[in-house]
């Protein structure tokens, strides 16, 4: 088999692995409605763990059919399923314009979450904001913003969560 057959066999049955999440999803949800009474024994029939049936069913109850992207996978709705629907539209809207992966998308996520803003790049009414000023060469701007890009982060939430989490890294180690 020639490389670019292999790799394209991949990429197919990747896509049908992403799928078979929603498809099993949509299929508890189904027999949950539909057969109360002889659901668990469909569940066992299936030879899946049930947990992990029970959190596809969750994400499908959270992502009705015309809200789900195709251009994402079924993680990326799964990390933000938790959310509010106006929540998760958002983020789903800015992971498919930014190509986001779904480890960058739950890192916005994080970010956002623990700045405690609604969305990354929307700063809290009334937050109190210090400026300073910092000489910083232009070399490691452009590296400082490349990374930043890459990252789908805006540069400013970037640059504070970098120097947040070198600062815990250094206190923890410090025991402070």
């Amino acid at each position: 088999m020639a490389f670019e057959d292999w790799e394209r066999a991949g990429r197919q049955l990747s896509g049908i692995v992403d799928s078979s999440s929603w498809w099993l999803g949509d299929w508890l949800v189904y027999g949950k409605d539909h057969y109360a009474d002889r659901y668990e024994r469909g569940v066992r029939a299936a030879g899946l763990r049930y947990q992990t049936l029970r959190n596809y069913a969750w994400v499908s109850r959270r992502f009705e059919l015309g809200r789900r992207r195709a251009g994402l996978s079924f993680q990326h709705h799964a990390e933000l399923a938790s959310l509010r629907v106006d929540e998760q539209e958002g983020w789903l809207d800015r992971a498919e314009e930014l190509g986001w992966t779904t480890k960058q998308l739950r890192g916005a996520v994080r970010l956002a979450r623990e700045d405690g803003v609604a969305e990354v790049g929307q700063a809290e009414v009334g937050q109190a904001v210090a400026t300073r000023r910092l000489a910083v060469p232009g070399s490691r701007l452009e590296w400082w913003h490349k990374a930043a890009e890459r990252s789908g982060i805006d540069f400013d939430v970037w640059v504070l969560a970098a120097l947040d989490s070198a600062a815990e890294r250094l206190l923890e180690d410090a025991g402070e």
